[in-house]
Parts: C-alpha cells; structure tokens; sequence
C-alpha cells in the first residue's frame, strides 16, 4: 500500500494531469457524440432525407443511420480500445484519488464544498451506470435486462426502448426502474463531465483569478444544459416509444438500400441485353 501511495505521491503532477485530460478526450467527446447520436430520436424528424412518415418515423430512421454509420466506421476497433482504456484510466486513478485523499477545499479556492462532493459522487455513480449500460447492450448480458430484450445495432431504437421498457409490449414496473436509473444515470454523467470541465481548467493552472473561474463556468454551465437537455430527451424517447413502429421502420430501413441496388441492376441488365439485341 505505501508503494502505491508513494508512486501516486512522486507521480501526482502528471498523473493528476492525465487523469483529468481523458476525462475531456477521448471520453468527454464520446459523451457529446454519443448524446448527439441518441437523442435524434427526439428530434431527427427534422432530417427531410430520412424516409418515413411523420416525425417519429423519421427520427427512429435517422437513428438507426448513424448508428449504422458508428458500427461500420473504419477503424472501430482500435477506437473502442483507445476509449475503454481511457475509461479504465480515468475510473482507476479517480477512485484512487477518492480513497486516498481528503477534501482538498485549498485548491480550488473559489468552488463550492457541494459541487465537489458531487464530483466525486456522480463519478462514482456514472461508473456503476456504464458498467450496466455496456453489459447489457454490448456484452449482452440479458439476464440483468428485464425482459431479456438483447441489443441489436439492427434494430437499435425498438431493442433500445424494449431494454428501457422491460417488454417489447407495456412499460413494466421493472421496465419504469430501468428506465429511472437511465435517467439518474445519465444525470450523473454530463454533471461529472460539465463540472470535470470546470475543475479540469483549474487543475491545468487555466483558471488562476475568481474572475476567470466564474467566467468559465457560465460556459461549462451552457455545455451542461445542453447536454443534459440531450440526455433527458433520449432517455424520455426511447422508454416512451413505440416498439412495433420502430420495428416495421427499421425493417423498411434495413431492406432499403438492398432494393434500390437490386433495381438498379436490373435497369443497367435491361439496359445492356436492349443494347445487345
């Protein structure tokens, strides 16, 4: 134990440093991306490309797109490599720093007491709440999913919102916990993130005066609304929605790009045994 605390001890300036870094990149960035991404199923009717009618249908299709996109991008591997090991650095160095230190009010003069014991405790909460989102909609551990819905990138809104629900019918009474420990769980996150942000500025020597800091924070605030706007509304959506509909547009979805390539091979065969005869 006094060889851990002494490495922590020698290394702290960087590893203090590093430790808030990959809370903003990768990790803060994933946060933003993958809000941004989950919350068109409130507001992706506003895309005129995605094909459906009305505005649910065209947002759960803009949905199932970019989820699309993120499962087929290039390199994908190597990303989610690069993001778990920054998940796994920044949990294991910040509940080190919990555990092995006290309330260090002194170095940041001008934070309240109750922000940071809300750092320290939405950080702690947030890590339970990934570790739960990723092993029920990535490792596919159902048996913690209430109704044993298993997540498909395929049919990512209506699996989504049947893992939120507890049933690909009625929301469950165990579907309504699910979904409250969504919308807690998410709460925690962009907290930790838009006040992470705040603390990261001081603990680079960004934000030195009062004046700096609360400037600073009126920008982290804005972020944080926004984000958490985002999150509520993705949270909302998917338990709120319809399972069959999303399913029938998924599947019209899915089929779309096979047929129109079908049919565009069948013009240019026509077009060419035409040309032929």
């Amino acid at each position: 134990m006094s060889t851990n605390a002494g490495f922590l001890e020698r290394h702290h300036f960087l590893l203090r440093r590093l430790q808030s870094l990959t809370g903003i990149v990768p990790i803060g960035v994933f946060l933003i991306m993958h809000l941004t991404t989950n919350s068109t199923i409130a507001w992706g009717g506003v895309n005129s490309r995605a094909h459906g009618d009305g505005w649910m249908s065209k947002s759960i299709a803009t949905f199932q797109h970019e989820v699309s996109f993120i499962n087929n991008m290039p390199l994908l591997l190597l990303i989610e490599i690069t993001l778990w090991a920054a998940i796994a650095f920044h949990i294991v160095f910040g509940m080190l720093y919990i555990m092995g230190s006290s309330n260090n009010m002194s170095s940041y003069k001008y934070g309240g007491n109750l922000r940071y014991v809300l750092q320290r405790w939405t950080g702690m909460f947030g890590m339970f709440f990934i570790l739960y989102h990723i092993a029920t909609l990535r490792w596919g551990w159902t048996f913690l999913v209430p109704g044993g819905t298993q997540w498909s990138h395929e049919f990512a809104s209506s699996t989504l919102a049947a893992a939120l629900r507890g049933s690909t019918g009625e929301i469950t009474g165990l579907g309504v916990l699910v979904s409250v420990f969504y919308f807690l769980g998410v709460t925690a996150l962009v907290f930790h993130f838009a006040n992470g942000l705040w603390t990261a500025a001081i603990t680079w020597g960004l934000t030195v005066s009062r004046t700096a800091q609360k400037r600073w924070g009126v920008v982290c605030a804005g972020l944080g609304a926004g984000l958490m706007v985002m999150a509520w509304a993705s949270v909302v959506g998917f338990a709120t929605l319809d399972y069959d509909k999303a399913r029938a547009v998924e599947a019209q979805a899915g089929h779309d790009e096979p047929v129109i390539l079908i049919e565009e091979e069948v013009t240019q065969a026509d077009s060419d045994g035409h040309n032929d005869g």
